[in-house]
């Protein structure tokens, strides 16, 4: 059966109350005019930034299961392939057989991986991970959305500079990798986090740095909504990606800014302070995902 629409399979977390994994990317996905399907990494109560947190991992037979039954019943046609937060080695060894599957059934899977690992200097997955994302999984992958500190760990590479950041993207072109966009560096000011992406489409080369405003807070599932968004956009633009880059940008920061005044009103209130406050106010941005107009531009380099 042909896809007339666009359709995702995502495999990542997935939390029953809040917006990470899953459920940070699905809404966004589906707005945007995809058909999505979930399988849950893990499926926890809510995100582990909260002080208890419960729930059950998917292991790589029950992964097998699911898409045996999708694919004994030919539901196993998709156009995308997303995967964002996997925490064990043999699930995300089945993920890179799961490709090469769907690859068999559609030739042109577009195979976008957030290869999370960490942040700000910390592993919070098993470091046994490492080497089969960078082996293994990113090879497969059209489009990867790394933060700076996933880039150093995939490429062996301390970035210090911009230089290094492009030196460090320019390996994961030589991988084959059509499309490298790192999500955040700390390369930037202390008003402005330094955006970087780089794409290479029938032999043109496009590169792109991006200044996205700075918040004084920490979110959670903010990772899991830029790769969702970066799909969609870059699927609906035909992969220009100054524009996908651009209208990603934005609608995160209208997420972020709507967020941010909840909380604030929720503080009002007399609400504790607690991770709930932060939870990000997906729902409530619905125009502003469905039709971002984009403030921050995106300027091309050499």
């Amino acid at each position: 059966m042909a896809n007339s629409y666009p359709k995702v399979l995502s495999i990542q977390s997935h939390v029953v109350s809040g917006y990470v994994g899953n459920k940070s990317a699905t809404f966004p996905l589906q707005v945007l005019g995809f058909e999505v399907d979930t399988i849950n990494s893990v499926q926890f109560s809510n995100h582990t930034g909260y002080k208890v947190w419960k729930g059950q991992i998917l292991n790589e037979h029950e992964l097998d299961d699911l898409t045996d039954g999708l694919s004994q019943n030919g539901l196993d046609n998709y156009t995308h392939l997303l995967t964002g937060y996997v925490g064990s080695p043999s699930f995300l060894k089945r993920i890179a057989q799961l490709v090469e599957h769907m690859r068999n059934i559609n030739p042109k899977l577009i195979y976008v991986c957030d290869p999370v690992m960490g942040d700000n200097g910390h592993m919070y997955v098993p470091q046994e991970l490492l080497p089969i994302y960078r082996d293994t999984i990113l090879p497969l992958a059209d489009i990867i959305t790394p933060n700076q500190y996933e880039v150093e760990l995939l490429t062996g590479k301390k970035i210090t500079s911009v230089k290094d950041a492009w030196d460090a993207i320019g390996i994961f072109h030589e991988m084959k990798i059509n499309t490298v966009v790192l999500s955040s560096t700390e390369l930037g000011t202390e008003q402005f986090l330094l955006g970087l992406a780089s794409s290479i489409a029938g032999g043109k080369k496009t590169k792109l740095s991006i200044k996205i405003p700075r918040f004084s807070a920490s979110f959670t599932g903010t990772g899991d909504l830029f790769a969702a968004l970066l799909l969609s956009w870059m699927f609906r633009t035909e992969n220009d990606l100054k524009l996908s880059l651009e209208r990603t940008i934005f609608t995160l920061q209208a997420v972020l800014k709507r967020t941010l005044r909840r909380a604030a009103e929720l503080t009002k209130l007399g609400h504790p302070d607690t991770a709930a406050r932060l939870e990000l106010q997906l729902i409530q941005s619905k125009a502003d995902i469905e039709n971002p107009t984009p403030s921050i531009t995106a300027v091309a380099h050499s």
